[in-house]
């Protein structure tokens, strides 16, 4: 069910830093009939950091009416508080989102027991399926293979969001679990290379803007084509590149507006692209020809 290539949404603002709740939900279905696999709203790429609670459940409640119901939705449900984890994921389960995001928790730095103990009283607060998202660039913490394997012996754990860029993780996790633990690459540089490795998608910072080429390139290794895979990829890597020359996801958010998908705004305290980021992504936009996006 989660596989393939599955964009971690931008939240689309208004000029004035507004949710644009139109926007969103017309960029969603853009991305469903561009191909995409699956879709994770409020993610990091969401800015779910800066998000209110009410602006986070606002979009995971657009984003599923949206989607309504032809392919899964994904909702961000992470938080260092456990018991805003708990809220965040069962506020998802009621709005009818088909899996949580969950990250590990950040800034706290929770030992091992400490990690296991937050997605098992997450798991315990809801019948969603749970994946969960191991960045630990992000959130200073790394949850070991052996932790992950425990917790894949609770019945809705599924799988595991792996932004770690080591892609011996990938492989030292399937050794481990098994090939039923869904592994979803959290870095579209090395995608291919994690799906080689038993991966079965990425959730994408480039599927924002490329969304069609990157659920191509995801089928392709799907069907085992990884000549095909590799050709695209060749396409997408200068576009994956460009996502994070500055912080995410004002690099995204910057090139949709390019395709008429919402502005550019970013909330505090990031920062709109520069100029020299600006530059570098209109030219790569511009190299592989993508159209502006139809929203009707």
């Amino acid at each position: 069910m989660f596989k393939g290539s599955i964009p971690a949404l931008i939240t689309t603002f208004t000029e004035d830093g507004k949710v644009d709740g139109a926007t969103f939900q017309k960029f969603v279905d853009w991305q469903i009939k561009e191909g995409s696999h699956g879709l994770v709203p409020v993610g990091t790429t969401g800015e779910s950091p800066t998000l209110s609670h009410d602006e986070h459940k606002l979009v995971v409640e657009l984003c599923v009416e949206a989607a309504d119901g032809r392919v899964p939705v994904i909702a961000g449900a992470g938080s260092n508080n456990t018991a805003e984890a708990i809220g965040l994921i069962k506020h998802a389960e009621k709005v009818g989102a088909d899996a949580a995001l969950v990250v590990t928790p950040y800034y706290n730095k929770p030992s091992q027991a400490g990690l296991y103990a937050h997605f098992k009283a997450v798991h315990d607060a809801c019948d969603l399926p749970i994946i969960i998202y191991n960045i630990p660039g992000r959130s200073v913490v790394d949850m070991s293979t052996d932790t992950m394997a425990e917790l894949f012996e609770l019945p809705r754990i599924v799988g595991v969001k792996d932004a770690t860029g080591d892609l011996d993780r990938c492989a030292s996790q399937r050794a481990a679990m098994g090939p039923d633990f869904i592994q979803l690459s959290g870095e579209d540089a090395t995608a291919i290379g994690f799906n080689a490795l038993g991966g079965v998608g990425c959730i994408s910072v480039s599927a924002n803007v490329a969304p069609k080429l990157c659920s191509q390139m995801q089928e392709a290794c799907l069907n085992g084509d990884y000549k095909t895979a590799l050709s695209i990829q060749d396409k997408l890597l200068p576009l994956h590149r460009a996502m994070f020359m500055e912080p995410s996801p004002a690099p995204a958010k910057y090139a949709c507006s390019l395709l008429g998908i919402g502005t550019d705004a970013v909330r505090l305290p990031l920062l709109p692209a520069t100029e020299a980021a600006r530059s570098t992504i209109s030219a790569v936009v511009h190299e592989l020809g993508l159209e502006p996006a139809n929203l009707g």
